[in-house]
């Protein structure tokens, strides 16, 4: 690649369509799902090296230290990282890169990608790159499009002004419209005429492109949006952006916005593997080998079973299936999917009932991620509850008290730092410390190893509002 490209990883969501493994509070990009790094994790990678700037970050403030710490795992360092004061779908997020990239570096190249997808041959993804770059340079818009190997009615399709290369050679051609997601009949027929591809929402063109086709096609994005990159600040090394400027965007997407209006589209067919990891039912086709055998992953076991994934996320839990058939099955310690994979896209509309009836499984996990490190309940009873919290080396709570309960607290990990009151000591492995009720307290780590706690709580209220924060070294309220 000649000039070297900025790629720009959306990394959004909302952690519906792999539930109960991803949720709201920890979305399916950050979960390892295939291997030992996470997808957004694998995204990251695969955009890192030659010809790349560093990677620009998009997404929801919640997200922010759990991105920077799995970008830090992986020894990337960010260029920026974007947050966004609420969803708007990718035509805002894309906008805010755009514009942020301008204004910093002046006309660049952007690659945009989402934080979630599957690309197993990254060399053969990066051969695409290189060769969509020079229409990139000419000022079109590029779009890459996935070789299908099913009528898929999930996804939205490409239509190409020919047939591709019987060997799928990313040779770049104007793309003819895009196709709605297609019901079963009419994806059948788009992938007998050989003349369609997957949307894979993958897209490369210059700032001065896309802002000149959402000036053209969307300017009330473009307009709300450089007002909230006028009026951003800098926080930690963050970019938060207005929040009065952005509240006024509308939700739409990129296709919509711009896509499915300009007549400047062109397409790069991608022949290698491909997955947006959108529902169990592509994970049991990711894990298993297309035979219609069984998958499991985790403590799980099978006997009798068929064209079926059993998922075990406990060490202390063992799921069994017996005598299943086209069945998906996902046990975490505080919720259980059992599935027709044929169903799998349905569990959106599950984990809206769950949320309609105030059930807290909806949205959070069993295990809460802060900035420092995170908790996991262990039981809970009247009046009392048990954690475990694990403290990231170097990292601090804040300082605060609670109105309506009382701390004990056992290290059985490390070494703890703990302010109480005017008091400061160190607590080592097997020695405890009692927090009393109102008590203006803190606990840090000041060690290079991690530091794990279990944490007693008794009291009348313990819900995790009860917080009264004084200081904050990451700036929550």
């Amino acid at each position: 690649m000649s000039k070297k490209v900025h790629p720009v990883i959306l990394c959004g969501g909302s952690g519906t369509r792999l539930w109960p493994l991803s949720r709201k509070s920890f979305p399916k990009q950050f979960t390892k799902l295939i291997g030992e790094q996470s997808l957004f994790q694998t995204s990251a990678a695969r955009l890192t090296g030659e010809g790349f700037e560093a990677p620009m970050i998009v997404t929801g403030s919640d997200f922010r230290f759990l991105a920077l710490e799995q970008l830090a795992a992986i020894e990337v360092a960010p260029a920026a990282i974007l947050l966004e004061p609420s969803a708007r779908n990718t035509a805002a997020a894309i906008c805010a890169a755009a514009v942020s990239l301008e204004a910093k570096h002046g006309p660049s190249l952007m690659l945009v990608a989402p934080s979630d997808h599957l690309i197993p041959d990254a060399a053969r993804f990066m051969a695409a790159v290189a060769a969509a770059q020079p229409s990139a340079e000419a000022g079109h818009i590029v779009t890459f499009g996935i070789r299908p190997d099913r009528a898929e009615t999930g996804y939205g399709w490409l239509e190409l002004s020919e047939q591709p290369a019987a060997d799928f050679a990313p040779i770049p051609q104007p793309l003819r419209s895009f196709v709605e997601k297609p019901n079963a009949e009419t994806a059948a027929q788009l992938l007998e005429g050989g003349k369609h591809l997957w949307n894979a929402g993958i897209f490369f063109f210059s700032t001065q492109k896309i802002l000149a086709e959402l000036e053209q096609h969307a300017p009330d994005t473009l307009e709300h949006v450089r007002a909230a990159v006028e009026g951003s600040v800098h926080d930690l090394g963050f970019c938060r952006l207005d929040p009065v400027a952005w509240d006024s965007l509308p939700d739409i997407s990129i296709d919509h916005a711009v896509m499915q209006k300009t007549d400047d589209l062109v397409a790069v067919p991608f022949g290698g593997e491909w997955s947006d990891m959108g529902d169990w039912n592509a994970v049991l086709r990711e894990q298993g080998d297309g035979s219609g055998g069984v998958v499991t992953m985790g403590q799980a076991t099978a006997l009798g079973c068929s064209d079926t994934m059993l998922f075990g996320t406990s060490d202390t839990q063992e799921v069994v299936g017996i005598g299943l058939e086209n069945t998906v099955v996902v046990a975490m310690p505080d919720a259980v999917l059992v599935a027709h994979k044929d169903h799998a896209q349905d569990v959106k509309k599950v984990v809206e009932l769950l949320g309609a009836k105030g059930a807290s499984q909806a949205t959070q996990l069993p295990v809460d991620y802060r900035p420092w490190g995170w908790f996991e309940s262990l039981t809970i009873g009247n009046r009392f509850q048990v954690k475990q919290i694990f403290v990231n080396p170097g990292a601090s709570l804040s300082l605060q008290s609670h109105h309506h309960r009382a701390e004990h607290w056992i290290v059985v990990e490390g070494t703890a730092k703990v302010t109480i009151g005017d008091e400061v000591r160190l607590v080592s492995e097997n020695q405890s410390v009692y927090v009393p009720l109102g008590a203006v307290h803190r606990m840090e780590n000041p060690g290079k190893l991690p530091m794990r706690l279990v944490e007693v709580q008794t009291g009348s209220y313990l819900g995790e509002d009860d917080i009264i924060r004084y200081e904050d070294v990451y700036a929550r309220d």
